[in-house]
């Protein structure tokens, strides 16, 4: 692939995993957060399906691989994005995104205990770094609060839906993984969202355009490029770029909801990116973090 090809879908992949907090929050002014993320993976489910099927990739097959992409949309899609628009009733998208961000750092922690993957004094000083970050972004603000750690539970779903997809997704099309965890995802949330939120979307231009670009955009054509870019490029350096994802979200959620950007945020953030510069770069370990690592956000 072509340096400067990499590099520009590259950073329109991060940009679209960036993009989706803010474009998140504003759709919680149509409907609920539970909500409003059944309805985009069901619909971007729906439109990857039959996609797959034309492309003849193999769905899952049999009763043990539906439970396991069942699992997996369990924590990828449910557990991280219903997490993470949950948790901006209390902290500004911004700052979810930084917090969602910390997969890898989290991941390495898991890995380290579950698995026994030994790890460098680098990746491990990146992972004092990267939660230090978060000490500073969010200790200095004080604004430690349920959102905080409804946040941090959607990161831990992201790293233990990383880990599965390690495991189990040798035996799968990645593409068709993709798709069937997505519409699983979006089952459980609205399962959750009829247990716990009034049902309610109001149905506007505005509300429909926010909708598509997260299930067509965010969702279908951000997975696309990665996968893409996993499959022709160095694995291990592609996923170094994904502290670009926390930047896109911060800047992009200054430019769409004027939220500001503190010193204590911002200085914070770039903590949580270094630290996971140093957990990814030369990481051998953590391999499977980029070819399996996926944005739902």
């Amino acid at each position: 692939m072509q340096t400067s090809k990499y590099f520009s879908l590259l950073l329109l992949t991060t940009f679209l995993m960036g993009i989706a907090f803010p474009l998140g929050k504003l759709g919680m002014d149509y409907a609920p957060p539970f909500l409003l993320m059944a309805i985009r993976y069901l619909l971007a489910g729906s439109l990857l399906i039959p996609i797959v099927k034309m492309l003849g990739k193999p769905g899952p097959r049999g009763r043990k691989q539906w439970l396991q992409a069942a699992a997996i949309g369990l924590f990828q899609s449910a557990g991280v994005m219903g997490c993470a628009y949950y948790s901006m009733n209390w902290i500004s998208s911004g700052e979810s995104a930084i917090l969602t961000c910390m997969n890898p750092l989290i991941v390495i922690l898991l890995s380290s205990v579950i698995s026994g993957v030994s790890y460098s004094a680098r990746q491990w000083i990146g992972v004092v770094l990267g939660f230090g970050g978060v000490a500073v972004a969010f200790g200095l603000s004080m604004s430690l609060n349920p959102g905080t750690f409804i946040c941090l539970a959607g990161a831990f779903c992201f790293a233990l839906a990383t880990m599965l997809t390690k495991r189990w997704g040798p035996a799968f099309d990645m593409t068709a993984l993709a798709a069937y965890q997505m519409l699983f995802g979006g089952f459980i949330l609205l399962v959750l969202s009829l247990c716990t939120e009034p049902i309610s979307f109001r149905t506007t231009t505005a509300s429909v355009s926010i909708l598509l670009l997260l299930a067509i955009l965010c969702s279908m054509i951000q997975f696309s490029l990665w996968y893409y870019l996993l499959k022709n490029s160095d694995a291990g350096k592609t996923s170094s770029f994904l502290f670009l994802v926390p930047l896109f979200g911060v800047l992009m959620s200054r430019l769409l909801l004027h939220e500001p950007v503190t010193w204590y945020v911002a200085s914070g953030g770039a903590l949580i990116c270094f630290g996971i510069i140093l957990v990814n770069r030369k990481s051998r370990a953590l391999a499977y973090v980029a070819r399996n690592n996926k944005a739902s956000i």
